[in-house]
């Protein structure tokens, strides 16, 4: 067979070294458009840090109470269910770990939050309204008829509101859920939640991290006590009811005795209403002492389940604040720049070894 020479495509280390040297000579002739580039982007980076408004953050820390604390209530409870009645107690774990997360960045939960009242620059507004003010929202309305006159007042009823305060609200939502805040646990093995909420306004940041807390706490409070609450109504009427039925038996017993004074023996069919009278006053005397007791108990398992959330720390002012530093303009800004022209003159220059 022929020998057929074999091209060989690899490169030596001397002729790598020579490319890196040519392109290093090439660049180094062009130091001139670098650095220039390098001045502008330097420049531009400075004149973003004086632009760039510092960003505040607010945080809450609070712990979730633990239901183990109430087994002492156990014995009780079961009394109660022994008996055919059902106390409520917990609302169950519908609202634990990562679902109380949820929860928290819910947007029924948000939303209802930006309608809480607070005290800014000496007005009661809701947080929705200060978040228009501090944006200055309204100055992109001024053309829009429909949210010209828009306006949200504190605690307002949500099932009066128009599609163009929903579509407002959903996008103050969206804004504040992509941006600002953020809920979770720092570390799992302690449960201890935290939410935080950054903005560009101090007072904002503060007044909806503690707003949001009280909103979603009154929620998940009244949620979890919800069955019991309504067991102690049922319970509270019907000890009412069977309060009226004893005064009215032992009333009845009064007045048949009085119409049996100085009766004949001979005439005991005459005493049976007062006999029958008796046994109402002591059988509703059973069930009322029988009622009270489980009305204590629903009351017990009631107050069991408040506070359901303990606030740990609260935002303080002043409250920590991020801002895009000078020199850190300066240097990323540079940087930034003078890399960019580097690609653009070395693909540049790759064009012209090709001829395209």
């Amino acid at each position: 067979m022929d020998n057929i020479p074999i091209e060989n495509n690899e490169i030596s280390l001397k002729e790598l070294l020579g490319k890196i040297k040519e392109w290093y000579n090439y660049l180094l002739s062009q130091w001139k458009i670098i650095v220039f580039a390098g001045i502008i982007g330097a420049v531009l980076g400075l004149t973003y840090s004086f632009m760039k408004k510092p960003v505040y953050t607010a945080t809450l820390s609070f712990a979730l109470e633990d239901e183990k604390s109430g087994s002492g209530l156990g014995g009780a409870l079961g009394l109660a269910g022994s008996l055919g009645l059902d106390l409520g107690g917990s609302g169950g774990n519908i609202f634990t770990g990562s679902n109380l997360t949820e929860l928290f960045k819910s947007r029924s939960m948000v939303e209802q939050t930006l309608l809480t009242p607070v005290n800014y620059q000496g007005r009661i507004i809701s947080l929705a309204e200060m978040h228009i003010e501090i944006n200055k929202l309204r100055k992109g309305w001024e053309d829009k008829p429909k949210l010209a006159n828009i306006q949200f007042l504190p605690n307002a009823n949500r099932k009066y509101f128009t599609r163009v305060h929903d579509s407002v609200l959903g996008s103050i939502y969206q804004r504040l859920s992509n941006g600002g805040l953020v809920v979770g646990q720092r570390d799992k093995k302690i449960a201890i939640t935290t939410i935080d909420m950054s903005s560009g306004n101090e007072l904002f940041a503060k007044f909806f991290c503690e707003a949001l807390a009280k909103e979603v706490s009154d929620f998940y409070v009244n949620t979890k006590s919800k069955k019991a609450r309504m067991n102690m109504a049922i319970l509270q009427k019907q000890t009412d009811s069977i309060r009226a039925e004893l005064n009215g038996a032992i009333t009845g017993v009064a007045v048949a005795n009085d119409n049996t004074f100085n009766l004949n023996p001979a005439l005991n069919v005459r005493r049976a209403p007062s006999v029958r009278r008796q046994v109402d006053v002591q059988a509703n005397t059973v069930i009322l002492t029988e009622l009270v007791k489980q009305s204590e108990l629903a009351k017990v398992t009631l107050r069991k389940e408040t506070p359901l959330i303990q606030i740990i720390d609260r935002p303080i002012l002043p409250l920590p604040k991020t801002h895009f530093g000078k020199i850190k303009g300066l240097i990323i800004g540079g940087f930034l720049a003078g890399f960019s022209v580097v690609l653009v003159l070395i693909f540049r220059k790759l064009l012209r070894e090709l001829d395209i």
